[in-house]
């Protein structure tokens, strides 16, 4: 079971461990017909990992019906030459070639990276706006937003997001300046920080009304170094600051990334991969505090592989998501699954 341990270009680490999610139970797919866009994978081909089209169609294609996903920033196929400020466009037109392949039907029916979240340094600030529109047209017309990730904690044990922000990045001058160019061109802005910086995206929702951000990873609630081992106080903060954020109507919210090896799940660590009841289970507070703050209609679920590939596999994670909506209405379970996330990035 040991191998290679890689820290990503996303500020978390991936166990390869391929005997030991291929030991995880195979189970009968649930609801299978019912439509899935995922809406938030990356793709990237590192020294000891490589997950590219035929690693993303071979989890898709798993047993669920998803028709189609969303490619978020990872700092994959950067330009090598040029500007600074513009090697994040090679991103985009990485995988708006990847879009390109799917579309032609040659791989079967999902459209991967039917939309496309990249990059741009925002504390360039009204300079960012060209780089925005550098991917604009790059995309092709998939092209919906950017994150710039402001994941920072004090603790030396929290690695802190691969765009290295400084402590507050959201509440910048300069940073909102550059956030400020994003609603005129039609752009979101995907957020990604820990859960104590959670008041951090709220304050940026209430400045810009007209922004739609997307809230990554259930808000990032953190379970390793100093908040190890406090999962209740942990948890009573992370839901008082996402019921704030909640009552911004111009935010929505992924529902998943909690199989990231920086959150207070553990199923990483255990001896057998678990089950899709075993994630329900597990996952359960953090998942129907979202969507009962946020409404359905504002809630995505996502896979964040190949990241929370360390936990379980494709299959199995979506199993664990339909468990876990079993009794939403149809209304609410089409937009948990697909209308949401097809709403969202206008797919």
């Amino acid at each position: 079971m040991s191998e290679p341990k890689l820290k990503t270009a996303i500020g978390t680490s991936v166990d390869v461990a391929p005997e030991w999610l291929a030991a995880q139970a195979a189970e009968p797919i649930l609801d299978p017909t019912l439509p899935i866009v995922d809406p938030h994978h990356h793709l990237w081909d590192m020294p000891h990992h490589r997950y590219l089209l035929p690693e993303l169609l071979a989890d898709t294609g798993s047993g669920h019906n998803v028709v189609a996903t969303v490619f978020v920033d990872c700092m994959a196929f950067y330009r090598a030459d040029g500007p600074d400020e513009l090697k994040p466009v090679g991103e985009t037109e990485f995988a708006n070639g990847v879009a390109a392949m799917a579309a032609s039907g040659r791989f079967g029916p999902t459209r991967a990276c039917a939309g496309i979240v990249s990059h741009a340094d925002l504390t360039r600030g009204a300079a960012a706006r060209a780089v925005l529109e550098a991917h604009i047209q790059a995309g092709n017309g998939r092209f919906r937003g950017i994150r710039h990730a402001a994941g920072w904690d004090a603790s030396p044990e929290i690695r802190n997001s691969h765009t290295r922000p400084p402590q507050g990045l959201y509440g910048q001058a300069a940073f909102r300046e550059g956030f400020a160019q994003l609603a005129p061109l039609g752009l979101s802005f995907e957020a990604w920080q820990y859960h104590p910086q959670l008041a951090d995206v709220t304050a940026l929702a209430q400045a810009f009304p007209d922004t739609s951000i997307v809230l990554n990873h259930c808000g990032g609630p953190l379970g390793v170094g100093p908040y190890a081992g406090r999962g209740d106080e942990i948890f009573a903060n992370w839901k008082r600051d996402l019921l704030a954020l909640a009552r911004c109507p111009n935010v929505s919210v992924k529902v998943g990334g909690l199989g990231m090896r920086i959150s207070p799940s553990d199923f990483h660590a255990r001896p057998a991969a678990p089950t899709s009841q075993q994630l329900a289970d597990g996952w359960k507070p953090w998942v129907e505090t979202c969507i009962e703050a946020f409404g359905a209609q504002r809630c995505m679920f996502e896979s964040n592989f190949p990241v929370d590939k360390i936990s379980t596999g494709y299959a199995v994670l979506w199993n664990a998501f339909k468990r876990l909506a079993a009794g939403a209405s149809a209304d609410d379970k089409t937009a948990l699954f697909s209308g949401t996330a097809s709403r969202v990035y206008r797919l």
